[in-house]
């Protein structure tokens, strides 16, 4: 019996332990549930790579670029409207198997190439096609962006090149590295297979020389990639001492001017018709010595989304092109020359500014645009070629920029007109000024009063338009609003 009662016992006590223990673990459990961060399911915890959203992205556009359907992405993410989409917000992209990490984009600039850009990210080239479909070095272009996986590190930045009759040996010592190391980085075939004023990366930082490039550039960027029609383009170069640049950008020269930073800059409008599409990039150097180096690539030129105005009914002399021929010829005349003195500083204003409370745009630039003579139903296609500010007869238009009045007159499309030159090939042009209260030579500054608001030459009612001309190509006024230039 007592040993009966000693087992009972015993057993009891187990039971009682083993409780106690479980009650131990709960309390633990629950502690711990309490300290640790409550995190809602968020795309972070699905697999897959990670694409930070870029402005301008939506999420049909995305599931394109990648080659997946809009329900897997958005399930895989979590997303149940697809409106919600906000530049920054991070989407894991399902179905890239082998692919981790965070996916980068980059926009290919002038002098990039696509063995370089394998080289300098160390992507593998199965990898990088895979995740830009591209099926050819040949569709390289500036402006085209391309998805890069961000590596955790890369100390390959350090950008080199073999002069003629230079060994891959004497790069990798003079570079402090191994000749097999250099071969290993670049992905060549062996040791031999150093080619002169190829682009090569080695172990260290980059030293600000842009691939590809002949020996008189040391950088060249273009800004604001990709452009659009009727954008402006920014040519950002530096070059060895006392080289003097040129080059062409579609079809239209390129002017030069020394910027503040030490850097060489030109600016160019891209004109409004032109076909999206891929046009030349080329840039020339002239060495002190007389003798010339050139560099071209493909650019790649994106539309500018413009609407269709409705029709506008207009005096038949207005677009009669025994008027409108003369008149813009002239116009192109005057706005073609590339002062070489920089006038303005710092942002354009609106020229509606002094009236801003009331300032409206009743029509922005690019707008495919109809006009049908009244009474004899001539018709002209284009386009509107500035940006128009709503506003009544009498009120004060000022000078977004500094600059010099170079031509007032009475025209008749553009009824009432003044022309500025801000320098370096950009001009401002008012239309349909009710009053014009500049002389040509005048030194105008930003914000001055050069006129009032009209509704001469061809119009449908009062209005102030601002023409915007770079390099001899009308360009969107806006751009130059929200932005500084160069």
């Amino acid at each position: 019996m007592k040993l009966v009662t000693k087992l009972n016992l015993k057993m009891r006590n187990i039971f009682l332990t083993q409780r106690t223990q479980r009650f131990k673990k709960l309390i633990l459990l629950f502690l711990w549930l309490l300290i640790l961060p409550f995190r809602p399911a968020q795309a972070q915890d699905s697999t897959g790579p990670v694409y930070i959203v870029q402005p301008g992205d939506s999420l049909s556009s995305i599931a394109s670029r990648f080659n997946v359907s809009m329900n897997d992405l958005m399930a895989a993410n979590s997303i149940t409207d697809p409106n919600q989409l906000k530049a920054g917000q991070q989407l894991i992209i399902p179905g890239l198997e082998g692919v981790t990490g965070l996916l980068n984009t980059r926009f290919i600039n002038f002098g990039d190439s696509y063995r370089s850009l394998i080289r300098q990210t160390q992507v593998p080239e199965d990898l990088f096609k895979r995740l830009n479909r591209v099926v050819s070095p040949s569709e390289f272009y500036v402006g085209t962006n391309m998805i890069i996986p961000e590596q955790d590190v890369n100390p390959n930045q350090k950008r080199i090149s073999p002069k003629a009759g230079e060994s891959l040996l004497e790069l990798a010592i003079k570079n402090n590295t191994s000749v097999w190391n250099l071969t290993d980085i670049n992905q060549l075939s062996g040791t031999w297979d150093g080619i002169p004023n190829d682009t090569l990366f080695a172990p260290g930082e980059s030293t600000g020389n842009i691939s590809g490039l002949p020996s008189a550039f040391i950088t060249a960027e273009i800004r604001g990639l990709p452009i659009k029609q009727g954008g402006t383009g920014v040519i950002k170069v530096t070059t060895q001492p006392d080289v003097t640049l040129g080059g062409l950008l579609v079809d239209h020269p390129l002017n030069f001017f020394p910027n503040d930073d030490g850097t060489q800059v030109a600016l160019q409008g891209v004109h409004a018709l032109l076909e999206p599409g891929v046009y030349p990039l080329r840039l020339d150097a002239t060495l002190p010595d007389g003798s010339k180096q050139s560099y071209e690539q493909l650019i790649l030129i994106i539309s500018g989304n413009y609407p269709e105005d409705p029709i506008l009914f207009v005096d038949p002399a207005t677009i009669d092109p025994a008027s409108t021929e003369p008149e813009l010829q002239e116009l192109v005349n005057i706005t073609s020359p590339a002062t070489p003195t920089k006038y303005w500083t710092g942002d354009f204003l609106s020229p509606a500014i002094a009236y801003a409370e009331s300032t409206y745009f009743t029509s922005r630039f690019g707008n495919r645009r109809t006009y049908i003579g009244q009474g004899n139903g001539l018709t002209i296609n284009g386009f509107h070629t500035g940006l128009d500010f709503g506003g009544g007869d009498g009120l004060a238009i000022t000078s977004p920029a500094a600059g010099v009045v170079v031509y007032t007159g009475l025209w008749t499309v553009r009824g009432n007109a003044t022309v500025i030159d801000h320098g370096w090939g950009i001009y401002s042009g008012f239309w349909h000024q009710s009053a014009i209260q500049v002389n040509v030579g005048d030194v105008v500054q930003q914000n001055q009063v050069i006129g009032l608001v009209g509704g001469t030459g061809r119009v449908t009612g009062a209005h102030l338009h601002w023409e915007l001309w770079v390099n001899g190509i009308q360009v969107d006024p806006l751009d130059w609003l929200i932005q500084t230039y160069p």
